[in-house]
């Protein structure tokens, strides 16, 4: 055999099941994974004041309850697209949601008065991530960001939806 052919033969048997182990590996990890867009099933936002949260929204039954700034609650239909609960998805894999607390509350003596507290649950079919959050959490500041911004990114794409 030629120096060439030992070179290719060499290359076949290292290289090719190295691939192999690569696809099956990682194919594995991807099919596991832990919050799949393929097996979502809905986005639910409660907000307000911890005595009264009024604000509700639930991409299932598409109706958003919101108070309005004279006090009046208000009822409205907003339907989000496919696109938008991708989007939703995608910005809370990339901003680690899935990695924050349940709970980051603030305890009874703490907290403010006017704080408001936000609610948000992504619904998987096997799995649910469901964060409190209070706006004067005192916690990891990393994690009420990460949070927060995921909180912000679906009001922000409710209320796009409602202009629509």
């Amino acid at each position: 055999m030629s120096d060439r052919g030992k070179r290719i033969f060499l290359g076949i048997c290292i290289i090719v099941p190295f691939f192999i182990y690569c696809f099956y590996y990682y194919s594995a990890m991807v099919k596991n994974a832990p919050f799949r867009f393929t097996d979502f099933e809905a986005i639910e936002l409660t907000y307000g004041t911890p005595d009264s949260m009024q604000n509700h929204y639930s991409s299932t039954t598409h109706l958003y309850q919101f108070e309005r700034k004279n006090g009046t609650v208000a009822l409205d239909t907003v339907k989000l697209r496919d696109n938008d609960l991708l989007y939703l998805h995608r910005k809370a894999q990339e901003l680690g949601f899935w990695n924050v607390d349940n709970d980051m509350t603030t305890p009874q003596a703490d907290r403010e008065p006017t704080a408001a507290r936000f609610v948000l649950k992504f619904t998987y079919k096997e799995k649910s991530k469901e964060v409190t959050l209070d706006t004067d959490y005192p916690g990891n500041p990393k994690m009420k960001e990460a949070a927060k911004t995921t909180i912000d990114e679906v009001m922000k794409m409710i209320a796009e939806a409602q202009a629509r």
